[in-house]
């Protein structure tokens, strides 16, 4: 099994990790691709007046400009201790027992505009780069992975869950994945007052995930997935062969 997540804006700053590596990270299919995008934004945000239109950025954000700059050499972190924000809040890795957190390092998969796809485990240095920037000269970054990252993705084995949002979903499709919405009850228990929801999708799906990787049950598809979740006090429902809702 594997859960493949969003990364987030936000990122924890630091570290006590070697600086980055590319050899140390999974998927090594990705490293010609994940070196010559780190070469460019690198060179990019060495000029911050440059960088803040690509990036998204204001000057209030020139620190995290500056630190993408020097992502060659600075500190690296596990992939889920350098993400923050509301969905790894609630997946809190670190409050895992041992074997969770060995199981989410592994089978924690998190999509990346500049590394493709990473391990939890994976140590990875603080960034500003996502799925709406553009580097010049290159058009979309979906565009760039998706060639590189769609066998990668294929060769998954077993069940895949696929949580990311639709910006990251859009880098590759998952053969076979199962696909989640989180929806919103406004009234308990009456179905017909359901609606997709945007800002509590992060914090059920970092629950999801939690489960997933907390329980030492094999998870090997989607009636085992249900029974997980549930046991975990979550509201979950089959919609399909492949699709699940999470009700908030």
């Amino acid at each position: 099994m594997y859960v493949l997540l969003p990364p987030s804006e936000t990122k924890a700053p630091g570290g006590d990790g070697p600086p980055l590596e590319p050899a140390t990270l999974g998927f090594p299919a990705l490293n010609p691709r994940r070196t010559e995008l780190i070469d460019q934004l690198t060179e990019l945000c060495a000029d911050p007046a440059r960088a803040r239109p690509a990036l998204g950025v204001s000057a209030r954000q020139d620190a995290e400009i500056a630190a993408t700059a020097k992502l060659r050499t600075t500190p690296t972190r596990p992939a889920l201790q350098r993400y923050t924000g509301v969905l790894y809040e609630q997946l809190d890795v670190a409050g895992l027992p041992p074997a969770g957190r060995a199981r989410a390092a592994d089978r924690l998969l998190i999509a990346s505009a500049l590394f493709g796809l990473v391990r939890g485990g994976d140590p990875i240095p603080t960034y500003r780069f996502s799925a709406g920037s553009r580097l010049p000269g290159r058009g979309p970054v979906a565009a760039a992975w998706r060639p590189v990252l769609m066998p990668v993705l294929a060769g998954l084995d077993g069940l895949v869950i696929d949580l990311r949002s639709g910006a990251y979903a859009a880098f590759a499709p998952v053969p076979g994945a199962v696909v989640a919405r989180v929806l919103s009850e406004a009234v308990p228990g009456d179905p017909t007052t359901r609606s997709v929801v945007s800002h509590f999708s992060k914090a059920a799906k970092g629950r999801l995930a939690r489960a997933l990787v907390a329980t030492r049950a094999a998870v090997e598809d989607v009636p085992a997935l249900i029974r997980v979740a549930r046991r975990a006090g979550l509201q979950i429902e089959r919609t399909g062969e492949r699709s699940i809702d999470l009700i908030t």
